[in-house]
């Protein structure tokens, strides 16, 4: 996250001053993102960290808002060791952590697969189309820009082609 030291020129046509490309690091984040390729759905949530709680907790709502009637959620991702069934342990009771498992099937990109390449897909186009060149200063800003991305591409149902 990044913000800036001197405040913004205007984009005026009369002004001629020069861009100001001194910028403070105001930390870091993590961005986890969740896309159906095929049906035009996303969802994007900014977090302080990448942890397996994290991971867990992001799974949790996946499957019990977006999927909450579906016996199982079979989903494709990349192989990040963090990103496992054992996470749900870590983050929850065994009860609440067995339910959630059982309903969720992953499968893990192979390096070189097409899956991998949706996903670098959808992140390209967040970057482009979200974040852009602008400065996000803080993470509580950045939720919202993604909120605002995600409610426009999905209202669209923009799909992946790949």
């Amino acid at each position: 996250m990044l913000g800036d030291v001197h405040e913004p020129l205007s984009m005026l046509p009369e002004r001629t001053g020069k861009a100001d490309y001194e910028y403070s690091r105001r930390g870091i984040c993590s961005i986890f993102i969740f896309t159906e390729p095929l049906t035009g759905w996303r969802y994007a949530k900014a977090l302080p960290r990448r942890t397996k709680v994290d991971w867990a907790n992001q799974f949790k709502w996946v499957l019990d808002t977006q999927y909450p009637n579906a016996e199982k959620v079979v989903v494709v991702m990349d192989n990040l060791n963090m990103y496992t069934i054992s996470s749900f342990y870590e983050a929850f009771e065994p009860e609440e952590a067995l339910r959630l498992a059982q309903r969720l099937e992953i499968h893990h990109t192979p390096k070189h697969g097409s899956w991998l390449n949706i996903a670098k897909i959808e992140l390209s186009v967040m970057a482009a189309q979200c974040l852009g060149k602008r400065r996000i200063p803080n993470i509580n800003l950045l939720n919202t820009e993604l909120s605002v991305w995600q409610v426009n591409r999905n209202f669209k149902h923009k799909g992946v082609d790949w």
